[in-house]
């Protein structure tokens, strides 16, 4: 199996695994859990039940790990993650575009 990337979604460490990220994979940095919705590639803040997906289950607390059978690891869920499929750099990319269009 290919290697993939997860950025902890609480620090933005970047960790590399083969396979599936196993449930209980917690950040060497943080602790905080990496398999969870804010590290997933469907996360998208703001769309129904924070979701791409539109066949995955509630999950409620968005940060703690998930039996979610979707999850996709998002290279880039970082905190504040949101946009472009929760792999963009959150508002602070959608304010930068917002003040590139609005500069004379």
């Amino acid at each position: 199996m290919a290697e993939q990337t997860v950025r902890c979604h609480s620090c933005s460490e970047s960790f590399t695994f083969e396979g599936v990220l196993a449930r209980s994979a917690c950040c060497d940095r943080c602790g905080m859990d990496l398999r969870c919705c804010r590290n997933c590639s469907f996360y998208e803040h703001g769309t129904y039940n924070d979701c791409r997906e539109s066949s995955a289950e509630r999950v409620l607390e968005k940060d703690r790990a998930t039996f979610c059978d979707y999850f996709s690891a998002g290279a880039a869920g970082a905190a504040g993650a949101a946009g472009a499929g929760g792999a963009g750099d959150g508002a602070s990319g959608g304010l930068a575009t917002l003040d590139h269009l609005f500069k004379k």
